[in-house]
């Protein structure tokens, strides 16, 4: 496009047709794309409508890396597994650092998995299972312990009408969601920040977060997050929180009590792209804490019913299929989803539809396993053989198959199970501490312990422990 300057305005324009007003019109109707952890939308054109947000836009705005083929290919031949279907579909996209955990993989070198969720209401939509489907995939192929934080502190901190009681509930719903996906009990550890962080396991966490903290600025945060004076300080201080996670130090329950040998232990972060800022926070300070940056992998979101340029919101119920949706309800809302396609039958056969921008082919991208059958689709539905009416059918039909599979495992999570869950434990997989290990280390520790304590502390503690025998 010519600069405004170069642009000559035509005799006899009225002042607002002019080639500069004109220029100035368009930029005032254009808007950029918002991906933050806080808002995500693509943003306006020229004449003010709506775009869908462009990814690769993203990747050079974030610093990230293309997924590309020599990767995925490496991804298969290291792991000796089938890319998952948002692997093989470009549906995650992006990362840091994934060629190093598959380095480390390689040679034996345990790693740990982290992801998490902000509960903002009661019941998850199937926009929220993308990561949480995907990582469980990563957690069965490399058979590594998972660390799954609920930020309900964060939720309360940013949300000016939630209360601290409703975040709490909302977190302890939605971790019997993200139970009901699969994860192996044995291999996953799931907490609520309002919860672990004033538990006795918590010590070491807290400390990350302190060692965190005092090496952020606020400038840091402002520039990363776009806060303001209006920002409270529990925000400021959140990015922290969310670091610390990635650290294996912060879970010597888990990885043991050999803060030498813990502190090497690298983390992969599977989560939405929108999550990445705090992630880049976190790579940035790691190193002057001596630990490994964490490397992370993106997926693109779910978009909304209403169309490509936003993503699912729980927040708009009419635009998201809640997990909790019964048959009907999905039926319906897919039904009014944006479609691709013509706006007539005869249109539809002669043009075809766009399954560019058609949600319901979109959400078969997402869901539907057999990639012959998705192509066949897209064919059929871009030549005109089949109509908006058929797309809607064939993804109502895998939608509904997706989430009663879901309920059905719903069911099965009790309290009890979701305590198992949450219950701060030693976990099982390949490069685990061993029981002697974990003993000589604690020994050492304890040992360190006592020989900073005062004699007149020891007597004390002698004291309580004759006390209780008695």
């Amino acid at each position: 496009m010519a600069a405004v300057a170069e642009v000559p305005d035509e005799p006899g324009q009225p002042p607002a047709l002019t080639a500069l007003s004109l220029a100035e019109q368009s930029q005032a109707k254009t808007k950029e794309q918002i991906i933050t952890p806080f808002d995500v939308s693509g943003g306006l054109d020229e004449h003010g409508k709506p775009v869908a947000i462009d990814y690769n836009k993203l990747i050079d705005k974030f610093g990230s890396q293309r997924i590309d083929k020599p990767l995925l290919e490496r991804f298969e031949t290291v792991t000796g597994h089938k890319a998952h279907r948002l692997l093989r579909r470009g549906l995650v996209f992006s990362h840091r650092d994934l060629s190093v955990i598959l380095d480390k993989y390689e040679k034996g070198i345990p790693f740990f998995l982290y992801t998490g969720r902000g509960p903002s209401s009661d019941s998850m939509h199937v926009g929220h299972t993308i990561p949480f489907e995907f990582t469980k995939y990563l957690q069965d192929v490399f058979n590594v312990p998972l660390v799954i934080m609920l930020t309900d502190d964060e939720k309360f901190f940013h949300s000016a009408k939630l209360t601290q009681k409703e975040c709490r509930r909302f977190a302890m719903q939605n971790a019997m969601d993200i139970i009901a996906i699969g994860f192996d009990m044995k291999k996953t550890f799931i907490f609520a920040d309002s919860e672990f962080t004033e538990s006795a396991f918590a010590g070491a966490f807290n400390e990350n977060v302190r060692e965190m903290g005092k090496r952020t600025t606020a400038n840091q945060i402002r520039g990363t997050f776009g806060f303001t004076d209006s920002n409270n300080i529990s925000e400021f201080h959140f990015p922290a929180m969310q670091s610390a996670t990635a650290f294996a130090t912060s879970f010597p329950f888990i990885f043991g009590y050999d803060t030498k040998k813990v502190s090497k232990v690298p983390c992969l972060i599977p989560c939405a792209i929108d999550q990445d800022p705090y992630f880049r926070q976190c790579r940035d300070n790691a190193p002057r804490l001596k630990l490994p940056k964490p490397a992370i992998i993106h997926t693109v979101f779910l978009p909304s019913l209403r169309g490509s340029e936003s993503k699912m919101s729980a927040s708009d119920v009419e635009s998201s299929i809640f997990l909790s949706d019964t048959d009907k309800q999905i039926k319906k809302k897919i039904g009014q989803a944006f479609s691709g396609g013509q706006e007539t039958l005869e249109e539809q056969r002669e043009k075809g539809g766009r399954t560019s921008v058609d949600v319901p082919f979109q959400y078969l991208t997402f869901f539907l396993e057999d990639d012959a059958k998705l192509e066949e689709l897209r064919a059929d539905y871009e030549s005109g053989k089949i109509t908006s009416g058929d797309m809607k059918a064939a993804c109502t039909k895998e939608m509904q198959a997706y989430v009663s599979a879901f309920r059905e495992r719903r069911k099965a999570v009790t309290e009890k199970v979701r305590g198992e869950f949450m219950r701060p434990r030693q976990l099982q997989f390949t490069g685990m501490p061993s029981d002697e290990e974990q003993t000589a280390a604690r020994k050492s520790k304890f040992a360190a312990l006592l020989s900073s304590l005062s004699l007149d502390d020891i007597e004390f503690l002698r004291q309580e422990k004759l006390n209780e025998g008695s």
